[in-house]
């Protein structure tokens, strides 16, 4: 997570003046261009640099006198290409965050030929100087690389000056596009680490290691390009936002230098672990110990930084003014926030009312089938998977090893969505057969550090024992462990480090908040149930540690339920998109990732393909699933919220088997409606509904207008055109809805839009659309903006209609929201 900060190393050294115009770079400081530069730029009245590439560690660097230069009024211009991927999204990110717009950033843009130069003039009131030779930035090359570089000015070679400077005009003012946010954006989504970047990484790690550099904590990588992000969508005027990262991106050092301008921070998480190593982090980042916890066994209420456990600070004892007044902190961190769907976290984020609030997360599925995007307005600024993150080269590759195993899953029982586990331990304890093929394939690929993911303590204590007992040192690990082959977590990890022994077996408690980078081997030994989980366990193999060149992953795949969704989960999809999609494609994978099905498996994934129900009765078995671990009928809402995603996803794009665009007709021929439920279907209150269900919203524009039909639940059969922008501009003013309103809208137009503006919109847009297309049930009085046809009177009051309209119109809400998010991913 820390970055090394060169450029204040170096400056340490007595600034280094020396008159030579040949400069070859080498041990010898008086020949670094660095020094150069930092002399020409203190007194330049515009610079203009042009290279093939830019790096971090050289953009690092050179930042502090470039912003000083800035500030004295000086003109910046920067062309670099960007033909392989070399120039680094996060140097770019790093310009713009610490230069905002005032330097003028291009890319080369001519496909067909080649761009190597590189030079750096340097513009004064009587004449100009100009390197030229072979020094891009990077930290190697502007210091002890050996590079060779030239110097000369205008004044002794006023022609071949004019004729580099002209060349530049040209190129920059001709052969260029503009870096702006969208260019840059793109240029990110699309970049792998190329290969020749590892040696030039390298050369910078062994520079460090020559000179003995201090790490200062710094952002890296993505975390620029999500400080960034956040940086934009606070200036939106949102108050919450998820960050979304793969597990070993720097989450919590990002929460740490995103939230240092703060004074008061709360960073609340559900395990110790992840409390201690936050706090670890923040003092890194703030140089500070002005913190303290909150927990079971402290409450410290007077520190700048306060890391709370969800499981104390929950409680509603603790969650008033005693403790913390509502508005106590200015900046709150949710960590690992698919847990935040649970009531101790719902209790917090409800309670306080930050400044802003910062979701994270390596897994932004549905946990237990809970959706995390709604908590936070579907704002996502920044987000990078774990296919991503891999062809980045924050993330080690993997090796995967698909294993058949003629484990006989067929007869168990499925209990709200996972096999039952005492069944499982029966099938799997004792079972030497799977103990000798599990052994076997370990010691094929081989392992120093291996973590065996299992379905219960049992089978962690048992694989511990029957690894031990041939050979290879293990411990189980699982809460309140004891005994024989068990061991505490931290002591466990210290031992796997040390190398006394080579394995351990847990359940899930490796899953988060745990680092250890230098396992080189996972082993999924029980079914795949949760893409969550699976993910989640993957991604503690996957850090960077050096010597380690990849992950070896072993799954044992018997013909379970779901067996086949591993093919897409390590592709970063879901199983929605089998179609299209074949195991011969290796593209699909992260780069230098290896792939490798056993033969029967392929066969009996086909013929599980073969099998898969129909989607009616999939919807038909979700429901049904969510009815029991809800343990009451669920609304639209609670199936949206809790329902399979790949099902979801798969069942809105077949209206005829879409039960949200007629849940009343979905639950009466499932004989889940209540006698006064029939009565009101059986009337005209079911059209009604039926209407809402199904308006089209492709904008977002009716929404308002039907929350003021609604009315908190006092359901009106008018409105007036006051009520209609009360709750018009309440639903644009949440969060960023404000982006919704126009294509081009920013958040100074929007505030700048009058009452007028805004009566004439939604008289023209949906007032008008509800009247023409709303089935008659919207009518135009003379005295009002619009209203309910009349029959609907005798139902305003009626329980079913007024829990029926909140129910379509939270539902339609949060989908409205999940298809917005996903629109913009795809920008």
């Amino acid at each position: 997570m820390a970055e090394l900060n060169t450029a204040e190393e170096l400056d340490d050294i007595n600034e280094i003046e020396y008159g030579t115009d040949a400069l070859t770079g080498g041990q010898d400081k008086r020949m670094y261009l660095y020094y150069q530069l930092l002399n020409s730029l203190k007194r330049a009245d515009s610079v203009d640099i042009v290279v093939s590439f830019l790096m971090e560690s050289g953009v690092r660097m050179l930042l502090g006198e470039l912003d000083n230069a800035l500030k004295r009024g000086a003109k910046i211009r920067i062309l670099t290409g960007n033909y392989l991927g070399i120039t680094q999204p996060s140097a770019l990110y790093l310009i713009k965050h610490k230069l905002g717009e005032q330097v003028d950033l291009r890319f080369y843009n001519e496909k067909n030929r080649s761009f190597h130069p590189k030079s750096y003039m340097f513009h004064y009131k009587d004449y100009s100087t100009i390197y030229i030779g072979s020094s891009n930035i990077s930290k190697s090359a502007l210091t002890s690389g050996i590079e060779w570089n030239y110097r000369f000015s205008s004044k002794t070679d006023s022609h071949n000056y004019e004729k580099f400077y002209n060349t530049f005009l040209d190129l920059f003012e001709h052969h260029s596009v503009v870096i702006d946010d969208d260019e840059l954006k793109r240029y990110s989504k699309n970049w792998h680490r190329p290969a020749v970047s590892k040696d030039l990484d390298r050369y910078d790690l062994q520079d460090n290691e020559a000179t003995n550099n201090i790490a200062l904590f710094e952002p890296r990588g993505a975390q620029i390009e999500a400080l960034c992000a956040l940086e934009n969508t606070r200036a939106e005027g949102a108050g919450r936002a998820l960050v979304q990262a793969a597990t070993g991106v720097g989450k919590t050092y990002l929460a740490a230098f995103d939230s240092k301008a703060y004074e008061r921070v709360l960073f609340v998480a559900h395990r110790e672990e992840i409390l201690k190593q936050a706090a670890q982090s923040f003092k890194n980042v703030r140089n500070s110990d002005d913190y303290g916890f909150f927990d079971g066994e402290s409450k410290c209420t007077d520190k700048s930084v306060i890391f709370a456990s969800v499981g104390t600070l929950g409680r509603s004892e603790y969650l008033k003014n005693k403790y913390f007044a509502p508005d106590y902190f200015n900046y709150i961190v949710i960590d690992e926030f698919h847990h935040a769907v649970n009531d101790q976290y719902q209790r917090i984020v409800n309670y306080f009312k930050p400044q802003f609030l910062l979701g994270l997360t390596a897994t932004p599925e549905r946990m237990d089938g809970r959706n995390i995007y709604e908590i936070c307005d579907y704002n996502v600024p920044y987000e990078i998977s774990l296919k991503e993150a891999i062809n980045k080269g924050m993330l080690v590759p993997f090796h995967y090893y698909g294993i058949f195993d003629d484990t006989d899953y067929s007869k168990l029982h499925i209990v709200r969505g996972r096999y039952d586990e005492k069944e499982l331990n029966e099938t799997y304890i004792g079972n030497v057969h799977r103990y000798e093929l599990i052994y076997k394939y370990y010691c094929k690929y081989g392992s120093r550090q291996a973590l065996g993911f299992c379905c219960s303590k049992e089978h962690a204590r048992e694989m511990a024992r029957e690894f031990s007992s041939r050979g290879i040192p293990s411990v189980a690990v699982f809460s309140d462990a004891s005994g024989e082959y068990t061991e505490k977590r931290n002591v466990a990890i210290q031992k796997l480090k040390n190398g006394e022994i080579r394995a351990i077996f847990s359940v899930d408690m490796f899953n988060e908040g745990v680092d250890i980078t230098s396992v080189d081997m996972v082993m999924f030994l029980r079914p795949t149930e949760s893409p969550i989980v699976f993910l989640q366990q993957l991604g503690r193999g996957l850090r960077k540690c050096k010597g380690k060149e990849f992950l070896t992953v072993l799954d044992f795949i018997g013909n379970y339920e779901k067996a086949g969704r591993v093919r897409f989960l390590l592709e970063g999809k879901s199983d929605m998109y089998r179609e299209g999609c074949h195991l011969s494609d290796t593209l699909r994978f992260p780069d230098d990732c290896m792939v490798d099905f056993d033969l029967k498996l392929i066969d009996l994934f086909a013929e599980m393909d073969r099998k898969h129900l129909k989607l009616k009765d999939q919807v038909i078995n979700e429901y049904f699933r969510v009815k029991d671990l809800l343990g009451k009928r669920p609304t639209r809402l609670d199936l949206f919220t809790y329902m399979d995603d790949n099902i979801y996803e798969t069942a809105i794009t077949h209206s005829k088997d879409n039960p949200f665009k007629r849940y009343l007709e979905f639950l009466n021929d499932l004989g889940e409606l209540s006698q006064i439920e029939v009565e009101f279907y059986k009337g005209i209150g079911r059209e009604f509904i039926s209407l809402l269900e199904n308006t089209n919203m492709s904008k977002v524009y009716k929404m308002p207008v039907l929350m003021a039909f609604y009315n908190n639940s006092d359901v009106l059969m008018e409105v007036s055109e006051k009520q209609l922008l009360s709750s018009w501009k309440e639903f644009f003013s949440t969060g960023t809805n404000w982006k919704d309103l126009d294509k081009n809208m920013t958040l100074q137009k929007y505030k700048d839009i009058s009452d007028k503006d805004h009566l004439k919109k939604i008289l023209a847009m949906p007032v008008h659309f509800l009247l023409e297309s709303g089935k008659g049930f919207f009518v135009k009085n003379d005295d009002v903006a619009l209203g309910l046809r009349e029959e609907l009177r005798p139902l305003i009051d009626n329980p079913v209609m007024i829990r029926q309209m909140k129910d379509v119109i939270d539902y339609r809400t949060m989908d409205y929201y999940q298809r917005r998010y996903r629109e913009r991913q795809n920008e």
